[in-house]
């Protein structure tokens, strides 16, 4: 595929999205299904907990509240996500672990696998918690997914009071999913399709089939996760039944910057398609 043809799909994606998220209600009524709902847990994931910075302990810290209202919190490293891996999806899917040469891409390919098989609510180990009340995000078993939308003339993200007002558009934004949160029941169809599109990609590394290292976010993580939903949902008209767009998922937790960690190699951004060597 051209470099062209590889833009104007992006593109079609990215209306695609566009048009879903602000279609979005800004309230909305969880859809009455007793089945399969969502488990209440919280998953998080960093790589060495024996060097846990800090400041992301306090962001981590800040989800120990819903304890008190029955939601289970789990908190994995490399090793334990292996391991988890291997167990209950097995060698193939392992080997494909193996192959995520970023703690960032280590976490996002460990959150497909855990919400395929376990059902939940993932959320990156940076995100802050301020409170709010997300008990109706589990009263279904629609996957919840936030939007973002970059502006690649200012390099820079555009806020959701701007880009989910309906109309609202630009030549230079690309709209897409973020996999943070990712909140699912299991063997929900888009994660399936997710993982296995992640897999498959990184088995190419193991097979040694590609000459570089692939990017991070299109290999496991946002970039992945939005090509899947748009493959799931373009085969049913039936769309609200599968997805809810979370346009007002910063009302409930928030990434926090400045941390110590987004300075160095551990910052995927200063690390995409590199091998990583990690601090020690």
């Amino acid at each position: 595929m051209s470099i062209s043809e590889e833009e104007e799909e992006e593109q079609k994606r990215s209306l695609f999205i566009k048009e879903l998220v602000q279609s979005t209600p800004a309230h909305f009524d969880s859809v009455s299904n007793e089945n399969d709902k969502i488990p209440k847990r919280i998953i998080q994931f960093w790589d060495n907990l024996e060097q846990l910075p800090t400041d992301v302990y306090d962001c981590i810290k800040t989800w120990d509240q819903l304890e008190t209202l029955g939601y289970e919190r789990l908190l994995f490293d490399s090793k334990k996500a292996g391991e988890f891996i291997k167990e209950k999806l097995g060698s193939k899917f392992k080997n494909a672990y193996d192959q995520c040469y970023h703690p960032a891409m280590q976490s996002d390919y460990f959150r497909l696998c855990y919400i395929f098989i376990e059902g939940g609510c993932y959320v990156d180990a940076d995100d802050v918690y301020n409170g709010a009340d997300i008990n109706h995000l589990f009263k279904d078993n629609r996957l919840k997914v936030q939007p973002l939308c970059y502006d690649v003339s200012s390099h820079s993200m555009i806020s959701p009071s701007i880009f989910t007002k309906p109309g609202a558009y630009s030549d230079n934004w690309i709209f897409y999913f973020n996999n943070n949160p990712l909140i699912a029941r299991s063997k929900d169809p888009i994660i399936e399709q997710a993982l296995t599109s992640a897999t498959l990609l990184l088995q190419a590394i193991e097979a040694n089939k590609i000459d570089i290292l692939p990017e991070i976010q299109s290999t496991a993580g946002p970039g992945n996760l939005s090509k899947s939903v748009i493959d799931i949902l373009k085969k049913t008209n039936k769309m609200e039944q599968f997805i809810l767009v979370l346009n007002n998922w910063e009302n409930i937790a928030e990434s926090q910057w400045p941390l110590s960690y987004r300075n160095d190699a551990r910052n995927w951004r200063l690390s995409n398609c590199q091998n990583f060597k990690h601090l020690k």
